[in-house]
């Protein structure tokens, strides 16, 4: 799990000075109706960080539990077109900041233990590093960087 914890600080502190260096009108930008906005992907990031929070938390003291989320639903509902870009550039990182304490504090025996988020269970160990990934993924979405695969 240290490489993972490592691997999630090395992402924050990167990528925090990057979304920073964007203009307003970037994130605003739509490049459909029917598609997010840079600020929405964001969001949804900020959106992630929260869920993955909570799993993290409460799969060590039940036992698999499922927590899903419908990520449309919560961008819309939440309105990140509204929301200020360096507040929320703010909030996502201190929520990946507060989510590697957690990870931090978290035994190798609990890192053992299953989540569902809807589908097939999976180790925490597991879900922090496909965290890393969606992390990445919608980053370089952001960023126009180099497409990273995410299933």
């Amino acid at each position: 799990m240290q490489s993972t914890i490592e691997h999630l600080q090395k992402i924050v502190r990167i990528y925090a000075r990057r979304l920073e260096a964007l203009s307003e009108e970037t994130y605003e930008w739509r490049p459909q109706p029917e598609k997010w906005s840079k600020k929405e992907i964001l969001g949804h990031l900020v959106d992630s960080a929260q869920n993955n929070i909570r799993r993290f938390i409460v799969a060590q003291y039940e036992d698999i539990p499922n927590i899903a989320y419908k990520q449309d639903d919560w961008v819309r509902y939440t309105g990140y077109r509204d929301y200020p870009v360096r507040e929320l550039i703010s909030l996502w990182d201190l929520l990946n900041k507060h989510l590697v304490i957690v990870l931090s504090h978290m035994s190798p025996e609990a890192a053992q233990r299953k989540c569902s988020m809807g589908g097939q269970p999976q180790t925490l160990k597991w879900v922090a590093a496909d965290y890393c990934n969606h992390l990445l993924h919608h980053l370089h979405q952001i960023l126009d960087l180099d497409q990273i695969a995410y299933p």
